[in-house]
């Protein structure tokens, strides 16, 4: 039983691995992870060892981490939900209902479904931050029907596509691409979900699960647009004072997923 328990694990991680190289291959920039981050126990760059006794009415980056949103108050800004079906049929689906033709059940099948839903922001929305509340509810039915233990496996990739009259200025360039933003971007979520199942020979069975996750630096926020996009202040200013579209795209992969039910809700904050 250990020697089982340790190949299975040893298999999981190698999977786990092959995947996350394939999911961090699409290169795209997440604006909600920090640039800086900080290593536990280190002391942010240009903080003080002692801050209680240096703290200022006007606190900077390396006294909160994020002083263009500081103190500022939350701000509703809509709300969007999508599914994505997998199965044998998907007659009739639209957006914001998607469904994808799973194969057999030992081979990889991936969906990639763009702007299944959105969100259209009116100018002066938020001062310097989008930020999101992303919700999955997973409904998933897995099948080993092989006379072998096999890995199953469900991979759940979110990002969205992000529209601006500010990102149709002529010559800007996106520096995470080196091409022109010809009037969008497109950020990554902390949200990527990858699941690993060990199926012994011959089981099915049915699992749902409910999962959320809160944005960290925000998917959009006025630094990132400075350090991560290569905009100016000014032009950082301006796009948060222009209208803005908020496209959800969802992609994935599953392998011995015999049909599926994936709910999202998506709800979006500013400051």
């Amino acid at each position: 039983m250990k020697t089982l328990a340790l190949c299975l694990f040893a298999g999981t991680f190698a999977l786990g691995a092959s995947i996350a190289g394939a999911v961090s291959s699409q290169n795209v920039a997440n604006a909600d992870m920090p640039l800086h981050g900080v290593k536990s126990g280190a002391v942010r760059p240009g903080a003080t060892l002692d801050p209680i006794a240096t703290i200022a009415s006007n606190p900077t980056d390396a006294d909160v981490g994020d002083s263009d949103s500081f103190g500022r108050k939350l701000q509703w800004l809509g709300l969007m939900d999508a599914s994505v079906t997998l199965g044998s049929d998907c007659t009739g689906a639209a957006p914001p209902y998607a469904c994808q033709v799973v194969g057999a059940p030992d081979a990889v099948t991936t969906f990639d479904f763009e702007d299944i839903n959105r969100v259209s922001l009116p100018k002066n929305s938020a001062d310097t931050l989008l930020c999101y509340w992303f919700s999955p509810w997973l409904t998933v039915n897995y099948t080993n029907p092989t006379a072998s233990t096999v890995l199953a496996r469900l991979t759940i990739d979110p990002t969205l596509t992000i529209e601006s009259p500010v990102l149709n200025t002529p010559g800007l360039i996106d520096p995470t691409s080196g091409a022109p933003f010809n009037g969008k971007l497109i950020t990554g979520m902390s949200s990527l979900q990858h699941i690993v199942k060990p199926m012994p020979a011959g089981v099915s069975y049915g699992e749902r699960t409910r999962d959320s996750s809160v944005c960290i630096a925000g998917f959009l926020s006025k630094s990132a647009l400075k350090e991560t996009y290569g905009l100016s202040n000014n032009q950082a200013n301006d796009f948060f004072n222009k209208p803005i579209v908020v496209h959800l795209n969802i992609s994935g992969s599953t392998q011995y997923v015999d049909s599926a039910y994936l709910y999202f809700g998506m709800r979006i904050v500013g400051d």
